[in-house]
């Protein structure tokens, strides 16, 4: 045989190969038969070219790919890998060949159609692309600007004072039981990944299988093998962001020199600054010129010779591991697959690059592995504070950071974004509440098996509506109204269940408040953000941030002379002079990017919020829709592969009117999982190819 594809009930993809190579071609074989369209999207959006077909509101998107020179930072570092490993560059090379094979012979998905778009062809390089696009803000970098804007207006104890986690930078969780705390007396691993929720989702469960390796786990679609969480059977490893700072902001003074540009260096001399421009095409409107600047520190991402759109003299330039090193870790693929104990894993992961995470692995001899892995450059304090000069030279890198290993206490490891072992390598934190609630739970049994693990994954406890709760009891002279909804919310069990009527009205006073707060003339100084690049934008919006650091505003000392007994107090009434609000699940519901709109689907209603263990991210103050929550969850039993489960929100196809483009969305809105199936004599074969 050359390759066979079977599907599992829910259209699960299971692959078997004579070799990894073989192998590999079959998956971008599938992964383009099931995600076509989510393939070409994503290739685009590496390239910078949606705009193209998607029309003017990709442009900020592409003009941020131009300038921070994604796809040359994919090709340099597919031609280091072709040169260090080339049997990774071939297996890669093969993945591609099944990409573009099906791209060729498969009748293309309804998408291209709409969108007037045929399918493109795949590079060898394309792979790495598509991982650093998906990757290139995971560390928030863009969050430097927000520390730097908000202590302009407010002074350097602003930055602590709002310090949390940036957008699409937090929420997962992991979580590793060892075979002392479960009734097998084999360890277990369970966890979920919270990202931008995306239809088709950004995570696809496959099965690999050829002589040396039989491999399930949750892959990236357009990049072969499993990096993040997968189960050889004999060993099984997960991650979540460990949160850490390894990408730099550089403010740069440039200047024209004829058609060139030079930047001052830490030298004191004008060095050469390679520039040239691209045009970005535009559905519907007349393609964009950009005009693309690389100094010796990195691409310019923002600004320019002349400065910012708005006049303000700046330039902004990213240094990040894969420019600097052409490296982006794709080395530890094949090893991760080949694993066997977690030594071998450990070993691979020494090969990590971008990005940055926590990683927990077991295996069936009783191994263990609780670590960070990736590249943090090793430089000044300041530079994870905020955009450093370029011209001065304590600023450089100066090596490599060791990567920290932390154990197990009671049996137990719970990684959740939270200061654990990432704490050396990183600025600022996911709050505290996930992770302890995680152990917590986890404390309060003693022996755990993998089928006991849905309940943790869909705990909705908030610990942090405790501080305006606080707030709330402690007023008095209230209306009537807003008196029993004080007291109401004062006996709420803090549970964000979608059900719940009292969530739902917790949740609109808090809005309430965010909106008070960030209104009052000592916070809207810094509503108008600087005129950066579009993207940028999220990490600068102030009623997010309030809304993040509302624990924190509550609880200092003092705030800038607010009345926060007053605005709490406003905030209260205003909520209870309102009609009744339904449940919780009326307005918190799923909001999906989908590249193309679908506004005929109703999302469902969804349990959780932020700071829940089931962590699906509202913005408080601006909307309750989620647009980011669990894209995956995942239980590796060592006991048994076989007992060990998964889900994804939507389903392992992107094929809209396939049976299996949404039928895992009931389970995983119930928190139910499916079972990973990986007797191939169960399972159906589909074909060969």
């Amino acid at each position: 045989m050359s390759a066979e594809i079977y599907r599992d009930a829910w259209g699960i993809p299971h692959l078997r190969a004579d070799s990894a190579d073989e192998l590999a071609r079959a998956q971008g074989r599938v992964t383009a038969r099931d995600r076509a369209w989510q393939l070409e999207v994503e290739r685009h959006r590496a390239q910078g070219t949606s705009a193209s077909f998607l029309g003017p509101e990709s442009l900020p998107w592409d003009r941020f790919a131009r300038r921070a020179r994604l796809a040359d930072t994919a090709r340099r570092c597919f031609a280091a890998l072709a040169e260090r490993d080339p049997e990774t560059a071939a297996w890669v090379r093969a993945y591609v060949d099944g990409v573009n094979e099906s791209l060729e012979r498969d009748d293309p998905a309804p998408e291209f159609a709409r969108a007037g778009l045929a399918p493109g062809r795949w590079e060898p390089w394309t792979p790495l692309a598509v991982w650093l696009g998906t990757h290139i803000l995971f560390a928030g970098f863009p969050a430097k600007l927000w520390r730097e804007h908000i202590a302009g207006h407010l002074g350097p104890d602003a930055v602590a004072l709002f310090a949390t986690d940036g957008p699409g930078t937090a929420g997962s969780n992991g979580w590793l039981v060892s075979g002392e705390r479960t009734v097998t007396g084999h360890a277990v691993i369970a966890g979920d990944p919270h990202r931008y929720i995306e239809d088709p989702g950004v995570y696809q469960q496959i099965h690999l299988s050829c002589p040396e390796f039989d491999v399930v786990g949750l892959a990236v679609p357009g990049v072969p093998g499993i990096a993040h969480f997968g189960h050889t059977g004999t060993v099984a490893w997960a991650i979540t962001n460990a949160m850490a700072d390894y990408q730099d902001l550089y403010r740069e003074r440039l200047r024209r020199t004829g058609a060139g540009v030079e930047a001052l260096g830490p030298d004191g001399a004008w060095h050469r600054a390679a520039r040239h421009t691209e045009l970005i095409e535009v559905a519907g409107e007349e393609p964009v010129e950009v005009e693309v600047v690389e100094t010796d520190r990195g691409p310019v991402i923002a600004g320019g010779p002349e400065g910012l759109d708005d006049g303000t003299p700046a330039a902004l330039a990213l240094r990040h591991p894969p420019r600097v090193t052409a490296e982006l870790g794709f080395s530890a693929l094949l090893p991760l697959l080949r694993a066997r104990r977690v030594a071998d894993v450990d070993r691979a992961l020494d090969a990590w690059v971008e990005p940055v995470n926590v990683v927990q692995a077991a295996d069936t001899e009783g191994g263990l592995l609780h670590r960070v892995a990736g590249r943090v450059p090793l430089r000044a304090a300041a530079n994870g504070l905020g955009p450093v000069p370029a011209w001065e030279p304590d600023h450089e890198w100066n090596g490599w950071h060791e990567t920290p290993r932390a154990g197990l206490t009671a049996g137990v490891a719970v990684m959740a974004n939270q200061r654990g072992p990432a704490a050396p390598l990183g600025v600022e934190f996911a709050p505290p509440h996930r992770a302890e609630r995680i152990a917590a739970l986890l404390a309060a049994k003693d022996r755990w098996s993998a089928a006991d693990m849905p309940a943790l994954h869909t705990d909705t406890h908030l610990a942090s509506a405790a501080p305006l709760l606080d707030r709330l009891a402690a007023l008095d002279a209230l209306t009537p109204e807003a008196a029993a909804l004080r007291d109401r919310l004062l006996a709420w069990d803090r549970r964000m269940d979608a059900g719940s009527t009292d969530a739902a009205a917790y949740a609109a006073v808090r809005g309430a408040l965010v909106r008070h707060l960030a209104a009052h003339p000592a916070l809207a100084v810094a509503a108008v953000p600087p005129a950066y690049p579009e993207v940028l934008l999220p990490w600068l919006a102030l009623v997010p941030r309030v809304a993040y650091a509302l624990e924190h505003l509550l609880r200092a000392e003092n705030l800038y002379g607010i009345d926060r007994a007053g605005a709490v107090r406003a905030a209260l009434e205003e909520v209870a002079a309102r009609e009744p609000a339904g449940t919780w699940g009326d307005t918190h519901r799923l909001a999906p990017w989908r590249a193309l709109p679908d506004a005929s689907r109703e999302e469902p209603g969804l349990s959780g919020d932020h700071d829940c263990v089931l962590c699906t991210s509202a913005v408080p103050g601006l909307t309750d829709l989620a647009a980011r929550g669990p894209a995956a969850r995942y239980v590796w039993d060592l006991a048994d592969r076989q007992d060990s489960r998964w889900v994804v929100p939507h389903g392992a196809s992107g094929l809209p009117g396939s049976p299996h483009h949404h039928d895992q969305q009931p389970l995983w809105l119930a928190g139910e999982l499916a079972p990973v199936v990986t007797d191939f004599d169960r399972l159906v074969k589909e074909t060969d190819v």
